[in-house]
C-alpha cells in the first residue's frame, strides 16, 4: 500500500478561481460559457486533485455540483411557451455574474499588489525575509499552480498507459527533503532548464506525489522555477539562477 500525503495548498484560491483559469487558458468566451466543455475540464482538475490525494476544499465540491446542475438543465428539452415576451432564464447567468464580479476583485488585487510592490521599493527599511512565509504563491511570469496541475495530470494519465496488467503493490515511504535534493541534483545539470515530465521517470503513485511536492517546496523557496512558453506547451523547470539569466538573454 502506497503512503498517503493528505496535503493542503494555499495556491488554490477556489472554485471561481480554476474557473476563471479554464476560461482564460481555452479562450472561452465569459458571457456565453459552454457548460459540457468547462464542466469536462474542471472535474479533470478534481480528478488530478485526488489523485495526488489533496486535501480538497468542500466548495470545489459544491462548485462541482453546480456545474452538473447547471449542465442538465441545459439539456434539458425547452418547453414550449405560449407567452412570447415571457423571459426564460439561462441557467448558466448566476455563474456568470459570480464570475465577472470574481474577475473584478481578483483584476483590482493584482493593481494594488503591484502598488504595494512599488512602495515597498521608496521605504528605506531593512529588506524583510520572505522564506518564513508559509505560502504557496508562485514567483511571477512563471507558470501558475493550475498548470502545474494539468501537466502532473498528464503524469497520471501516462501510468496509467504504462500500468502492466498484473502487478504486485508494495509501501514506499519517499520523504519530500530526499526528493527535493534529488530533484535540485537533475535540474542543475541542465543550464537550458528540463522538461517537467523527466522529473517522474518511475510510475509509482507514491513517487509522483512526493516529486509534486517537492517542485512546489523548491518553488516556494525560490530555488526553481517553472516555465511555460506558449499555451500548451511542456512546462520546464530551472533553477532559479539559471532562469534569471535565460530571461535575460531572451529579452537582449
Amino acid at each position: 500500500m502506497s503512503k498517503h500525503y493528505q496535503v493542503k495548498l494555499d495556491a488554490f484560491e477556489g472554485p471561481l478561481d480554476l474557473l476563471l483559469h479554464l476560461i482564460n487558458k481555452y479562450e472561452i468566451d465569459i458571457y456565453d460559457i459552454p457548460v459540457s466543455e468547462i464542466t469536462s475540464q474542471y472535474f479533470s482538475y478534481i480528478q488530478t486533485m485526488q489523485e495526488l490525494e489533496l486535501n480538497i476544499a468542500s466548495e470545489y465540491l459544491v462548485m462541482a455540483a453546480t456545474l452538473l446542475e447547471i449542465k442538465s438543465k441545459l439539456l434539458l428539452p425547452n418547453p414550449t411557451i405560449e407567452v412570447e415576451e415571457e423571459y426564460e432564464e439561462d441557467p448558466r447567468e448566476d455563474l456568470m455574474k459570480r464570475l465577472i464580479e470574481y474577475r473584478k476583485y481578483k483584476e483590482a488585487a493584482t493593481q494594488l499588489k503591484e502598488r504595494e510592490m512599488e512602495q515597498s521599493q521608496v521605504h528605506t527599511r531593512p529588506p524583510l525575509s520572505f522564506r518564513e512565509i508559509d505560502t504557496y504563491q508562485l514567483p511571477e511570469g512563471g507558470a501558475d499552480v493550475y498548470d502545474m496541475l494539468s501537466a502532473i495530470g498528464k503524469v497520471f494519465e501516462r501510468k496509467k498507459w504504462n500500468q502492466p496488467l498484473e502487478t504486485t503493490v508494495q509501501r514506499t515511504e519517499i520523504p519530500i527533503e530526499k526528493r527535493m535534493d534529488e530533484v535540485m541534483k537533475t535540474i542543475s545539470q541542465s543550464h537550458q532548464g528540463i522538461s517537467f515530465y523527466q522529473l517522474f521517470p518511475e510510475p509509482s503513485r507514491s513517487y509522483i506525489v512526493a516529486t509534486f511536492i517537492a517542485i512546489l517546496e523548491l518553488m516556494k523557496q525560490r530555488r526553481v522555477l517553472c516555465r511555460q512558453e506558449k499555451q500548451f506547451d511542456d512546462l520546464m523547470v530551472y533553477k532559479a539562477e539559471a532562469a534569471t539569466e535565460d530571461q535575460t538573454t531572451h529579452e537582449n
